[in-house]
């Protein structure tokens, strides 16, 4: 996903650019789904059926090649990726909307702590005052909206948000082992375990008119396609903790494009939260980019056994 026009900036900014890129595109979903009056196993289906042929089409026009090997880090990464949609969905549908929300973003608690062990790396205090700063911010967003729940719903949104942890650790796993694999093929391939296993719960697939099918195409092509194919591309100048902090933005813009589209005002909580992880993440990547790129530490992998399948594309 990177443009000539880039070139100039420094990887920490394209990064940046991709990520939030990416969490905008996500942050759409509220307002389209809110539009579809199907379940969310079925919207889950239609959207991923549609996200797949999407990615293979956009890798085509780049011309460059779609890697989908199977192997051990790939299908670990691609059944995440579908862990991270379907717990989420599954979430929803016995919990709030604003806990499921609330929770998922956990994920880069989780990561303060696996991304340092994994990798060596030394504990980052910017990285814990920016995930509590902003989940207290989150919780201004939510005021009046977050409530007890049933303690299934609450784990399976934990339960998401760990999905979304381990599939931002593989895939950086993936990419610097090897940066010359292309890791579209591995949302590809987990649209299509998203397909596999929402097909039968999606049952029976309803009639749609045009209206449905504009949205799901949307959400198909702009909200999941392309959405994940920026976030990897973000990730191969971030560490996998950066890109999901900086994708907390996507709680920000989902009530805003809602609130622009239907007219479904926000309180002020949520507006005096929304700025305050709007600063928080303004300060975080300035500091960091005033303090350089950190160093790419060594790589050392010994959970995984090396595949052949993963060479360099022709």
């Amino acid at each position: 996903m990177q443009s000539a026009r880039l070139e100039g900036i420094s990887d920490h900014r394209k990064g940046v650019f991709y990520t939030i890129a990416a969490a905008l595109l996500l942050s759409s979903a509220g307002l389209f789904i809110k539009a579809l009056s199907l379940g969310p196993f079925q919207i889950n289906l239609y959207r991923s059926l549609i996200a797949a042929p999407t990615i293979l089409l956009v890798q085509r026009h780049r011309r460059q090649p779609l890697n989908l090997d199977l192997n051990v880090q790939t299908l670990a990464c691609g059944l995440c990726y579908a862990g991270v949609m379907i717990l989420f969905v599954a979430a929803t549908k016995f919990t709030t909307a604003a806990n499921a929300v609330f929770l998922q973003y956990t994920s880069p608690a989780f990561l303060l702590v696996m991304e340092p062990l994994w990798f060596r790396l030394p504990f980052s205090r910017r990285d814990l005052l920016t995930v509590a700063a902003c989940l207290a911010g989150m919780m201004l967003f939510f005021t009046g909206r977050m409530e007890g729940g049933s303690v299934l719903g609450n784990l399976l949104a934990v339960a998401s948000g760990l999905s979304l942890a381990l599939f931002s650790l593989l895939l950086k796993v993936i990419q610097r082992r090897h940066p010359e694999y292309e890791t579209s093929g591995i949302i590809v391939l987990g649209n299509l375990l998203v397909v596999l296993i929402c097909l039968p719960l999606a049952l029976p697939h309803p009639a749609l008119n045009l209206s449905q099918i504009l949205a799901l195409v949307y959400l198909g092509v702009f909200q999941l396609g392309l959405s994940w194919m920026l976030f990897a591309a973000g990730m191969r100048f971030l560490s996998a903790t950066t890109a999901v902090i900086t994708c907390m933005i996507e709680t920000v813009f989902n009530p805003l494009w809602v609130f622009l589209g239907i007219g479904e005002r926000p309180s002020g909580f949520a507006i005096f939260g929304g700025m305050v992880m709007v600063g928080v993440l303004v300060w975080y990547h300035a500091g960091r980019t005033s303090a350089g790129t950190r160093r790419e530490p060594p790589v050392r992998i010994p959970a995984f056994p090396e595949p052949d399948s993963i060479r360099p594309a022709d």
